[in-house]
């Protein structure tokens, strides 16, 4: 094989972000390829918790192009999303290496330098469509607890023959925590430490759900987004909160004999230590406390002091580069099955729109500008200074004021503002 490869778009991930942009623009006719880690599509449902289903019915649990086929209120189980992933990339014959690891992105000139476990590619357009890597979120003093106890994250459990006999600790309250807790019951005595984000308000699956769940989406599809005030205002609040309960809820806890404890704040002789003073002896502990995104593996001008992307409906900051799948992308709903394929649609709309204008302006069109000269206007037109230009091209102030220069004189107009206009008016942007 060799060492490098080219391609138009690269896509960093084969789950339902990855694949659904794939298939945008596949439709589309745009050359590309996606790249996986898992030796699978679909391994990362797979390797989930055994009994885990999906919370959403099968008739919302489908990509653009090819519906779930399943009974429409039935609850998927993780091997079946799993396994149609793998059918999906197969009806559309998508273009994906598997047992790939994405080690390293840096960008060279215009284009994108992707170093894996399989050699080098370069790209001018990458979508990171698998998130983060989110890397299990653990306290420090985790480690302080005795060897004996057998502790985990939620990512590394998947039935009760993994535990010690003996009582178990579940720590954290979200859904995981809460379906966890509840299968452990039948086995083990379980403790449950954390607060609950909320509960759906009726029973998961009942009749009443069928009637509730599409109101839920339509909010969260159409009214909790960016595009809207109230989304604006609420949306970043819900996307920092847990998700409410949703099928285990805490009558079903209480009911399960699971009992619920205060804050785990600490060790003390090994054992887990309550923010109220009890310490508890049990013999296992799960951590279901979330996970933490590191985005460090990129290294492109494109995140902010807190590392988060800089992006606007997940087209970043700097020219060619794109996410899906994240939390609050767009909408609630968008890190979710129900949303993500229009985020994807919405980013592989904008790559095949810029391609074609830069291939315009490759063959004098776009006004004549230049590749490099598009992606200067780009960021002109978004209210960027020189400064911050040139930042994100990783190019000189001068260099920047150069193509500034060239493109009001090409366009044949006095200011950045008339620039602007005439991008808009001519859609070069």
């Amino acid at each position: 094989m060799s060492t490098q490869q080219q391609f138009e778009t690269v896509i960093v991930g084969a789950g339902q972000a990855g694949l659904a942009a794939g298939y945008h623009l596949k439709k589309r006719g745009r050359p590309f390829l996606i790249l996986d880690a898992n030796e699978r599509i679909g391994d990362t449902w797979r390797n989930r918790w055994d009994s885990l289903r999906l919370f959403t019915p099968a008739k919302y649990d489908r990509l653009p192009g090819m519906r779930f086929r399943a009974r429409r209120w039935s609850f998927p189980t993780k091997d079946e999303m799993a396994d149609y992933l793998e059918g999906y990339a197969a009806r559309f014959d998508l273009p994906v290496r598997t047992g790939v690891t994405v080690d390293r992105i840096s960008r060279n000139g215009e284009r994108y330098v992707v170093e894996t476990s399989e050699g080098t590619f370069e790209a001018d357009n990458l979508v990171v469509a698998s998130g983060a890597h989110r890397l299990p979120k653990v306290p420090r003093f985790a480690r302080e607890l005795d060897s004996r106890i057998v502790q985990m994250h939620s990512s590394e459990y998947r039935n009760p023959a993994q535990l010690r006999d003996g009582g178990v600790l579940v720590v954290g309250l979200g859904n995981s925590g809460a379906e966890i807790a509840f299968e452990l019951s039948r086995t083990h005595t379980t403790l449950v430490a954390g607060k609950a984000g909320g509960e759906i308000p009726v029973r998961h699956g009942g009749i009443a759900a069928r009637f509730v769940l599409p109101v839920i989406r339509f909010l969260g599809y159409h009214v909790l987004t960016k595009g809207t005030p109230i989304g604006r205002k609420v949306g970043p609040k819900l996307a920092a909160k847990a998700t409410p309960l949703i099928r285990v809820k805490s009558q079903d806890l209480a009911a399960a004999g699971i009992e619920r404890v205060a804050r785990v704040a600490g060790v003390r002789e090994g054992r887990p230590l309550l923010e109220d003073g009890r310490v508890l002896d049990v013999s296992n502990v799960i951590w279901c406390t979330g996970f933490r995104d590191d985005f460090s593996w990129i290294e492109v001008p494109a995140f902010d002091h807190d590392g988060a992307p800089r992006h606007e409906r997940g087209i970043a900051s700097v020219p060619g580069l794109y996410f899906v799948g994240l939390i609050f992308q767009y909408a609630v709903s968008s890190d979710v099955l129900p949303g993500v394929g229009r985020d994807a649609e919405y980013v592989a709309k904008h790559i095949v729109r810029l391609g074609a204008r830069t291939r315009g302006a490759a063959s004098g069109g776009a006004a004549g500008l230049t590749p490099r000269e598009l992606e200067v206007m780009q960021l002109v037109a978004a209210g960027k200074s020189n400064r911050d230009i040139a930042a994100a091209l990783s190019i000189s102030e001068n260099t920047v004021a150069r193509h500034v220069q060239n493109i009001l004189t090409k366009l044949e107009v006095p200011s950045r503002t008339a620039a602007t206009a005439f991008a808009f008016q001519h859609e070069l942007v």
